[in-house]
């Protein structure tokens, strides 16, 4: 292959992933939109929309072809895979505490047993 079939192919296949990185993003916005519940919206707002993030990086990175724009997506991507499992952990645990989702809907509750342990009063002898 040349070194123009090559481009071709990757700016090819960079099209290919922000087109299915930015349909990602779209869906992931359509479920914030239309999904009722906090643990579906939260599901819609993470796991899509990051691959779709992650996609859209990947196909920059192929259509610059330069090591430099890959040092700056990488800690872009490392970032986002960190931080948005982080986010909608604590959005579903203050959901919770909120009372603002159907707690009968969960297969486990862990925080249920988890409340009921800080709330009993501390035995022994008092320190006094």
């Amino acid at each position: 292959m040349t070194d123009a079939q090559i481009a071709a192919l990757l700016d090819g296949t960079a099209l290919v992933l922000i087109l299915i990185g930015a349909l990602l993003c779209v869906t992931a916005a359509i479920g914030l939109v239309r999904f009722r519940d906090v643990p579906s919206r939260l599901h819609a707002a993470t796991k899509p929309q990051v691959l779709g993030v992650i996609l859209v990086c990947i196909a920059i990175a192929l259509a610059q072809r330069s090591w430099a724009v890959v040092a700056f997506i990488v800690p872009i991507i490392l970032i986002q895979l960190a931080a948005s499992p982080l986010a909608a952990q604590m959005v579903g645990r203050q959901a919770y505490r909120n009372r603002t989702m159907d707690v009968d809907d969960l297969v486990v509750d862990e925080l249920a047993d988890a409340e009921i342990e800080t709330s009993r009063p501390e035995t022994g002898a008092d320190p006094g």
